[in-house]
Order: structure tokens, then C-alpha cells, then sequence
């Protein structure tokens, strides 16, 4: 009895010790196999907690204000693929290089995708951009993030260009899309920092200004459509275009570190839209004269002005190009109603002449590095994006009142915010800190 215990106790050893390696070596086999979806199930839920601080490296995490190893790319590879166009697409593993077009590329719909801010936790936005405060009922316009083509774009870090820029002056000058734009950027800032850390006087809508106290560092907006001088109280009466004039509040534009500059919307108002009577070249009064001539000379005061009083080595210049309006209702290309981006090309109402002019002065400017944000593309599948009907809080009591011409009321030029233009300040943020050189 006692052998047989003995043999007994043994041979349960023996198969015990058996069971656990052949455990141990199929977990090792199960791991091995599911090791991709392991990894992107654990990466996904930290993008979640920070996604600006995710490498696409699993081994790898950024150390703050680093961004040279800042990628973007945060999607589950097992993620519906929501194709619309060669623009559209789901995000997709890249290796991190350098852009060298961070304005070719396509919108990616990320469903877990959240806003940086919002009109509650940015107080200072105008109302025709507070969409969801306004009632929009829908979200999914503020799920698309866009992807360069051939590599890895940044996210926007608040705290990091408020510390790049630490005692330094940005100016935003030109139209309300700019203005747009200043909002955007303001309220990203805005949420970087503790609210009694920021000052903002933004009840003007012709000069705003926000200051991040802690960094020194300002950002100001000058309403300045044309760029040159817009005479409204001109000695003929008239309000008259001064082409060979700068605008006046370009004494406020002196000295700033960063200058980013946009014209061209108010240029192509025609009819009832048209905001001028006459235009003036040195002495001449010209009641007619071929808007892309008009253009062509407002542009070229506003470059020789940048030629004069600009020194490249302290200030950046940039210029944003057309951003896309889509009020074209007979074309079917009017925002009314829409809520998912295009998935076509768009058919402009700018004059190419437009685009040719502003791209071949700044070409020409290369000495002063001045940069192109060249955003009009971008913009231009974007349907989904504009505040609509949704410019005011009274939007269904206005949108009866308009039933007979709800194009004509609906705004399908400004954006929603949090909207597109974060995107713009995006590519800026990135053209500023991480291109080494021109796109």
C-alpha cells in the first residue's frame, strides 16, 4: 500500500507540473496572437485620458512640450471604415515623418472624438458660432479630424504654444472668418488654463484681445475685411475702397512676433452684398473697375507694407486663403439641413483669379518667409460644418419667419465652434513649431 501511494503521489506531481507549462505555453500562444488587438484596446483607452500624449510606438510615451515625437494617429485598425470620397476616410497606422503638405489630405470620422471645448466652457464666443447652445441637435460635424496624406499631423497643445510663445504678440488680421478663427483659437487657449490665469475683452467685434497672464503672451484680432483702407465717411460721400491705402488699424498690427492675415470675402460681394460705391487709386474716383484688378492692388499695398515693416527675423507672417462657403443652393451645395460632409468636389464661388493672385504675391515675398495657411481645400467638404439656421438662440421662431428664403437666412459661410477652424489653428500650430521648413 505504501509503493502504491508512493506511485500515486508521483505520477499526480508529475501531471500537475505537466498542466502548467502546457497552460503557460498556451497563454504564451493566445497572447502572441492577440497582441495587436491587446495593444490598440490599452492604447485607445490612454488617448482617451490624454490622446495628445500617445506615440504610435507602444513603447514610447511623450514627455511634455516635445512635440518632435508628437504623432497623431489614435484608431482602432478593427473601426468601421465611414468612406465618403478620396477625402474621407477612417484613420489609418502611419510611420511618423515630416508633412511636406500638411494641407493635402482627408477628413477622419473618429466616433469617440470630443472637443477641446465648448460654448459653456468658452463664454466669450459670438452667438452665431455657438451652435449647440444655440439647439443644433446633432454632433457628428465635430467627429471629423483631419489627416494629412503622407504623414502624421500634431494635435493642438495649448500649453505648449503659449509656453513657445512666452512673451511674444500674435495678431489675427481681416474679415469675420478670421475673427472665426481668433474665436477658435481664444477658446482653445482659454481651456489650457485656469480661467483666473486669462484675460479676454472680446465684446468688440472689431478688436479683441485674449492674454494668457502666466505666459505674457496675447493673441488680438483686427477687423480688417479689405486689408487696405475701407472710407466710409469719404469726402465724395461715397464709401469708397482705397486701394493704394493700408487699413488704419494696421498701427496695431506693428510689432507683433506672429501676423496672420486673410481678404478676399467682402472683394467677391456683388449686388445687394456689395459693401462699396466707388474705388480710389492715387487720385482717381472709379465707379467700375475689374474686381480682379481691384484685388490685385489692394493685395499688393497690403505686401508692401509687410516689405516695409516686417523684419523676418522677429516676425512669422502668415496668410489664410479662402475658406469654402456653400450657399449655392441650385447646385445642391447649400448647408441648410446637411449633417455629414461632401462627397464631391465643390464648385467655388470665388474667382480662381482670386487664388492666383494672393499665391503668386506670396511667392514673390519669399525673402520675408511669408507662409501660406492654405485651409481652402479643407474647407471645401465641409458642408456639414456652418452654423445654418442655428446662428441664433431664436433660430425656429427666424427659421418660420424665413420659411420663403431659409438660403438667404441660413449662414453657410462662418463655422460652428468647435468646428473647422479649430482645425485651422491646428495646421498653424504646427506650420509654427514643427515645419522646419516651407510647405
Amino acid at each position: 500500500m505504501e509503493f502504491k501511494s508512493s506511485i500515486n503521489e508521483t505520477t499526480w506531481k508529475l501531471f500537475s507540473l505537466g498542466t502548467l507549462l502546457g497552460c503557460f505555453l498556451l497563454l504564451l500562444l493566445v497572447d502572441k496572437i492577440h497582441q495587436n488587438t491587446t495593444f490598440f484596446s490599452t492604447r485607445n483607452y490612454m488617448l482617451q485620458l490624454n490622446p495628445s500624449k500617445l506615440l504610435d510606438s507602444p513603447t514610447s510615451m511623450v514627455k511634455p512640450f516635445e512635440p518632435s515625437n508628437v504623432t497623431l494617429d489614435n484608431t482602432p485598425t478593427d473601426e468601421k471604415n465611414f468612406a465618403i470620397d478620396d477625402h474621407i476616410d477612417i484613420a489609418v497606422n502611419k510611420t511618423t515623418k515630416k508633412c511636406n503638405n500638411l494641407f493635402d489630405g482627408r477628413w477622419v470620422y473618429i466616433p469617440e472624438e470630443t472637443p477641446k471645448y465648448d460654448s459653456t466652457t468658452c463664454p466669450f464666443l459670438e452667438e452665431k458660432m455657438s451652435c449647440q447652445k444655440n439647439g443644433r441637435p446633432d454632433f457628428e460635424y465635430e467627429k471629423w479630424r483631419w489627416e494629412a496624406r503622407d504623414c502624421d499631423v500634431p494635435l493642438f497643445n495649448g500649453l505648449h504654444m503659449m509656453e513657445r510663445l512666452r512673451n511674444k504678440r500674435m495678431i489675427i488680421a481681416g474679415d469675420s472668418l478670421n475673427r472665426n478663427m481668433w474665436e477658435s483659437l481664444a477658446c482653445l487657449l482659454y481651456t489650457s488654463v485656469s480661467p483666473s490665469r486669462a484675460e479676454v475683452k472680446a465684446e468688440s467685434p472689431v478688436y479683441k484681445i485674449f492674454k494668457a497672464k502666466d505666459y505674457n503672451f496675447t493673441v488680438e484680432f483686427y477687423w480688417s475685411p479689405f486689408l487696405i483702407h475701407f472710407d466710409r465717411n469719404h469726402k465724395s460721400g461715397k464709401k469708397v475702397i482705397v486701394l493704394d491705402k493700408l487699413s488704419p488699424n494696421s498701427d496695431g498690427w506693428r510689432g507683433a512676433d506672429i501676423m496672420v492675415f486673410n481678404s478676399g470675402h467682402w472683394w467677391a460681394h456683388t449686388g445687394k452684398f456689395k459693401s462699396w460705391d466707388l474705388f480710389q487709386y492715387g487720385d482717381d474716383l472709379k465707379e467700375e473697375m475689374p474686381i480682379e484688378k481691384a484685388y490685385k492692388r489692394g493685395m499688393r499695398t497690403w505686401a508692401k507694407w509687410i516689405k516695409s515693416n516686417v523684419d523676418p527675423k522677429k516676425t512669422t507672417v502668415f496668410f489664410r486663403s479662402i475658406s469654402a462657403e456653400h450657399t449655392q443652393r441650385k447646385y445642391d451645395q447649400w448647408c441648410y439641413n446637411v449633417t455629414q460632409p461632401m462627397d464631391r468636389s465643390y464648385l467655388s464661388v470665388y474667382p480662381k483669379s482670386f487664388v492666383d493672385t494672393i499665391e503668386g504675391l506670396i511667392k514673390k515675398m519669399s525673402k520675408l518667409q511669408v507662409k501660406y495657411l492654405n485651409i481652402t481645400k479643407l474647407t471645401e467638404y465641409r458642408i456639414d460644418a456652418h452654423p445654418s439656421v442655428f446662428r441664433s438662440s431664436d433660430w425656429k421662431i427666424l427659421t418660420k419667419k424665413f420659411e420663403d428664403n431659409i438660403s438667404g437666412y441660413a449662414d453657410c459661410s462662418h463655422w460652428c465652434l468647435p468646428g473647422v477652424p479649430d482645425t485651422w489653428n491646428r495646421l498653424l500650430y504646427v506650420y509654427m513649431f514643427f515645419q522646419k521648413e516651407d510647405i
